[in-house]
């Protein structure tokens, strides 16, 4: 098995800071980004490409510090999003 590489793509991938996030910017950054993952997989990498899941993620990291959450990731839901695991 090659090198795996996971790659979180989403509005903040594709939104450069200083950016108004109009169409034409956002498909120049996805078309840039299209670019950096056929070089990824021309030198050798198997790419699996997931949602980003939004600032509200990161933001969250943030305020935990870097701590560890007690939740398995499949058994948690951001903030607005319903809570769908039976756990």
């Amino acid at each position: 098995m090659g090198r795996i590489v996971v790659l979180a793509l989403g509005g903040n991938a594709l939104t450069h800071q200083g950016q108004a996030g109009t169409h034409e910017q956002l498909v120049a950054n996805a078309e840039g980004m299209a670019r950096s993952v056929s070089s990824l997989m021309l030198a050798g990498w198997e790419v699996v490409l997931v949602h980003g899941n939004g600032p509200q993620v990161g933001n969250l990291a943030l305020q935990n510090s870097g701590a560890c959450s007690p939740w398995p990731c499949g058994k948690c839901s951001g903030p607005g999003r319903r809570r769908s695991s039976p756990w």
